[in-house]
């Protein structure tokens, strides 16, 4: 066989192969698909150097890694709100329009998996990525190329990320729990488990037997120039991906809701499990007019499909103490399976519930369950009693500790510092990502450290040596060595990031951003005159706050004193046209709209997403929309992005 009939065989070889696992629509029998294969096999085991980067033997795996490694997505990965009913989605919709007008709206099923980003240089698929926190997550390029319904090339020059959803269909699920309770091993709970697990494997070619399957749902960076993103997506699909067995144009909320009620109706019949549908704001330059909260973008959001009810029994009540000393009961139910997971525990948020619900030890109760929503119980089936039933008592003492606990009606608190609970849970926050971020210190870790006594609190953790760790269940030297080099890493973050892995109660990411920024290191001696002037901190975070510092100043001052954050100066701006007025933006400018509102932010202006009244300046580019209009019509300053730059 030449070069050249090797390449012509490989051709051949994909397109049966697209056939078979894309287009669901067979061209060649299994035994020709066979000999074929085996036929470029030989050659390219004979010409090792000759073998196509894109050649179909590269999907079966073999590559055996030690660990996954870090890698970051060129463009964040953003999860997405969640809405539950027609009114929450009229409540998104009146918001979208308040913003930027009417608009059409792009629809289309949620599958339940693992997300993926794909990155493509130049038509080849050089990494795969989990989404992790957003920011970075985990390489699985050898796992993903396993993945038939991924194309190895692409017609694309330059750089391209298509986010998707790795899933595992469900007769195939079944099919792959079955086999592995013939081989002796546990089954998977359900798909979104099995696709998640599969792609984690160290060994490629276990991945490569587990039948995933890719669905792209959108693009992180990219140069098309199509102006909506289902236009995108539709030359996503003749790339070579897979395209949604059912997708959507809407317009408003009548549309949206036969839709969804369709996709309801549609819920057996497609292979993949469906948790809900995605709504998204189909114009690319309303989306960007729209932007991002911390968490979410404010363009799309997930209508969960309704919450699955069954009946069950409640066993017992266990109490947990988290990081602030809050005690929530939990219900040990009997085990139920709820669209592919068994749920054993239902949370009840605290004891003023459990009254409200009438609920005892022995009842029947209707628990349900919607996505990734926690299981919950929302009726007790009182007609079922038979008198064996036990009272739930408000506890008097800290499960943990012993220590007598603080009733305040609707919450009961451990207030003893030193329990063991708080402790671990203060530490786990601590150290997770979006706070600290110490990689491998997770809650077994955590649990491990405090009940060996190695670690008392927070403070510890940076008085941890290597002997300390030495000799502990699964601790060997390169994980104490990275585990350490992470804690180390810690020392210097911006303080913004310390107060909010501090756990303070109702203080978050951004609320710890604005802390940060007026008070520095002197946050610990702040009034509540002075929090509460801070724009969105309200009274309730300030007396959070304030409890938090009186019960733990001294200890707030070593942390300082140990890990010596990072402040971000408070800068005054000059005098300009544009400080301490407020500025929106719309259009295409010469630079991305976000350098524009760094800038502006920078001078003292207040950047915000919509025109009102009170807006002092539209600042606009080409192809401005609605707020511009907005803007015209009520009167509101407009300025080219040129005029604004002669100002300046």
């Amino acid at each position: 066989m030449t070069n050249e009939q090797y390449q012509e065989k490989i051709q051949i070889l994909k397109k049966w192969a697209y056939a078979y696992y894309v287009v669901d629509n067979p061209i060649a029998t299994d035994e020709e698909y066979d000999k074929l294969y085996h036929e470029v096999l030989d050659y390219e085991t004979a010409n090792p150097s000759e073998v196509a980067e894109d050649s179909p033997t590269k999907r079966v795996g073999g590559v055996v890694r030690d660990e996954f490694s870090k890698a970051k997505h060129i463009k964040r990965m953003w999860s997405m709100e969640d809405v539950f009913t027609t009114n929450e989605v009229q409540e998104w919709l009146d918001r979208t329009v308040k913003n930027v007008g009417d608009c059409t709206y792009f629809c289309e099923p949620k599958f339940d998996g693992a997300s993926m980003n794909l990155l493509y240089e130049d038509g080849k698929l050089v990494r795969a990525i989990t989404r992790g926190d957003g920011a970075v997550g985990e390489e699985v390029t050898d796992n993903v190329r396993t993945i038939r319904s991924v194309p190895l090339s692409i017609e694309y020059e330059g750089l391209i990320e298509i986010r998707g959803e790795v899933v595992i269909r469900k007769d195939d699920f079944e099919a792959i729990n079955k086999e592995r309770l013939e081989e002796g091993e546990q089954s998977f709970a359900n798909p979104r488990n099995a696709a998640a697990g599969s792609l984690r494997q160290l060994d490629s070619s276990v991945t490569a037997k587990r039948r995933l399957v890719f669905y792209p749902w959108g693009l992180g960076e990219n140069s098309l120039e199509e102006s909506k993103l289902s236009e995108k997506m539709d030359f996503v699909y003749e790339l070579g991906f897979l395209e949604p067995p059912h997708a959507q144009e809407c317009n408003g909320i009548e549309e949206i809701e036969a839709f969804y009620h369709n996709l309801i109706s549609l819920r057996d019949e497609i292979p993949m499990i469906m948790d809900g549908m995605v709504i998204k704001v189909d114009e690319v330059n309303l989306q960007e007019d729209l932007g991002y909260t911390v968490k979410v973008p404010k363009w799309m959001c997930a209508y969960k499909f309704p919450a699955v009810e069954k009946v069950t029994k409640v066993n017992a009540i266990t109490l947990q103490v988290g990081r602030t000393g809050v005690i929530t009961p939990v219900a040990e139910v009997e085990p139920v399976e709820v669209e592919g997971a068994i749920i054993a525990r239902a949370t009840l948020h605290n004891f003023d519930e459990i009254e409200r619900k009438g609920l005892m030890i022995g009842d029947s109760v209707i628990l349900i369950r919607s996505g990734d929503v926690i299981p919950k119980i929302t009726k007790v089936l009182d007609d079922r009693r038979d008198g064996s039933e036990v009272e739930i008592i408000r506890p008097t003492e800290c499960p943990t500790c012993g220590s007598e606990v603080l009733d305040e009606g609707t919450l009961i608190k451990c207030q003893n510092l030193d329990c063991p609970d708080r402790v671990v849970n203060s530490i786990i926050h601590f150290a997770k990502k979006g706070c600290m971020n110490i990689d491998g210190l997770g809650s077994k870790i955590v649990e491990i450290l405090v009940k060996e006594h190695k670690i008392e609190d927070i403070l510890g953790l940076y008085h941890l040596k290597f002997e300390d760790l030495e000799g502990l269940e699964g601790f060997k030297e390169k994980r104490i060595s990275k585990l350490l080099q992470a804690i180390a890493d810690t020392k210097g973050v911006p303080l913004y990031r310390l107060i909010s892995a501090m756990g303070i109660e109702h203080i978050g990411e951004v609320a710890s951003k604005s802390l940060a920024l007026e008070f520095g290191l002197s946050i610990v001696d702040a009034t509540l005159e002075e929090i509460v002037a801070i724009d969105g901190l309200g009274e309730e975070m300030a007396n959070s706050l304030l409890e938090f510092m009186r019960v733990n100043y001294d200890f707030v001052l070593k942390l300082f004193e140990e890990i010596q954050p990072t402040v971000e100066e408070k800068v005054e701006a000059v005098e300009n046209p544009f400080k301490d007025k407020t500025v929106v933006l719309t259009g295409s400018m010469s630079v991305s709209r976000g350098i524009v509102k760094e800038m502006l932010e920078k001078l003292g202006a207040k950047v915000s997403g919509s025109v009102s009244k009170k807006t002092d300046y539209v600042i606009y580019g080409e192809d401005a929309g609605s707020k511009l209009t907005k803007a015209e019509s009520l009167g509101v300053n407009t300025l080219t992005e040129d005029e604004m730059r002669e100002m300046l």
